[in-house]
């Protein structure tokens, strides 16, 4: 079993800078891809961007390509979303989540964390 932690939400000012961790405990952490998903009010829960085990595979939602980056540290179990360049409709409850495929279906992941509040204000 595992368990995910996210830190590093808040409320920043259009065009801002947010990075977001995610600290896993519990199962191998090297072994599984890891996955950024948000949710907006009123919208569906979407993915966001994602890394595999190894980091070679690393894919990104057309609406952050170049603005935010996935990275991640085995030996810390953690996995990192650096945000850049935010706008208002990155505004979101950003979750990470964990699973044996890279996929950027959020049925293929089996853990999620509790989700940490972006806020970008304009």
């Amino acid at each position: 079993q595992v368990q995910l932690e996210e830190f590093g939400g808040g409320l920043v000012q259009a065009g801002g800078s947010l990075r977001l961790s995610c600290a896993a405990s519990g199962r191998s952490f090297s072994s599984y891809t890891m996955g950024w998903f948000r949710q907006a009010p009123g919208k569906e829960r979407e993915f966001v961007a994602g890394i595999n085990w190894s980091g070679g595979w690393k894919y990104y939602t057309d609406s952050v390509k170049g603005r935010f980056t996935v990275s991640r540290e085995n030996a810390k179990k953690t996995v990192y979303l650096q945000m850049n360049s935010l706008k208002d409709e990155d505004t979101a409850v950003y979750y990470c989540a964990t699973g044996p495929r890279a996929t950027t279906d959020g049925n293929g992941y089996d853990a999620w964390g509790q989700g940490t509040q972006v806020t970008v204000s304009s």
